[in-house]
């Protein structure tokens, strides 16, 4: 069994995704039923940009950054963790595709990246590891100074309205797709929110987040400086609050 501590920065949420757990990220996520799941939104998305240059800044293993790969965009994929960070340049050599990988803090950006990039990248549920709100907001200013003017922001998270109302159910039809992976809330608040991952063989593995709101997200997306920001449910933009897995939000550079 492997149980995370309470995170309250950064760099040390990176530390939750030790060896054990990533060496499992790939059964979790099962990346042909995610890819059915998705339906080529995010492909969709960038092509109506009319992006090119795409920085992933939460690779994990590398699914996302792959696939836009195959898709043709030129990527520099990022992630916080050693372990997540290796497995991804392992998951693209393995498809066949060769293209920047770092590891870092994402507060350390701008000093790590070559140019600018017409669409920035934030998924997995991956911005909510910031606890704090300074973090938030400087880690938000460094990914809108990666963009070019007019380059666009794609965000998401786990549906943390429902949850706090407790709402929220887990479908295993979008993200986490693994079959016989149960994922469930043990605990969440209006600060906290800890993720439990049960898995076949009976491992159990704890993720803890900052549980934040959509409204939250978007008044910081647009304190930032991005503009016309769009809100989406499982990859629809006509959908309940309170039945959505995952709640995606483009904003645009001005």
């Amino acid at each position: 069994m492997t149980t995370a501590e309470t995170i309250h920065s950064p760099h040390e949420g990176a530390a939750q995704y030790g060896a054990s757990l990533v060496d499992r990220w790939d059964d979790l996520i099962d990346w042909d039923r995610r890819r059915d799941g998705e339906q080529g939104f995010f492909v969709e998305i960038l092509d109506g940009a009319e992006a090119h240059r795409v920085l992933d800044t939460a690779s994990g293993t590398g699914y996302h950054s792959v696939m836009f790969a195959e898709h043709g965009f030129d990527v520099t994929a990022v992630d916080g963790s050693a372990a997540m960070a290796e497995r991804t340049r392992r998951n693209a050599a393995a498809r066949g595709h060769d293209f920047p990988v770092l590891c870092s803090d994402w507060r350390e950006l701008s000093g790590k990246l070559e140019g600018t990039y017409d669409a920035v990248v934030c998924l997995g549920s991956s911005f909510p590891h910031l606890f704090e709100e300074a973090d938030r907001r400087a880690v938000l200013a460094q990914f809108y100074a990666a963009l070019k003017p007019g380059g666009i922001f794609i965000v998401d998270h786990r549906n943390f309205d429902a949850i706090r109302r407790r709402r929220y159910r887990s479908s295993g039809n979008y993200y986490y797709c693994g079959n016989g992976v149960s994922v469930s809330v043990d605990h969440a608040d209006a600060d906290l929110c800890r993720f439990r991952y049960d898995f076949p063989d009976g491992d159990v593995h704890h993720l803890e987040v900052y549980p934040v709101l959509s409204a939250e997200l978007n008044a910081l997306l647009r304190d930032t400086g991005f503009e016309s920001v769009q809100d989406f449910g499982d990859f629809r933009q006509d959908f309940s609050v309170d039945e959505a897995d995952f709640l995606i939000h483009v904003a645009r550079k001005a």
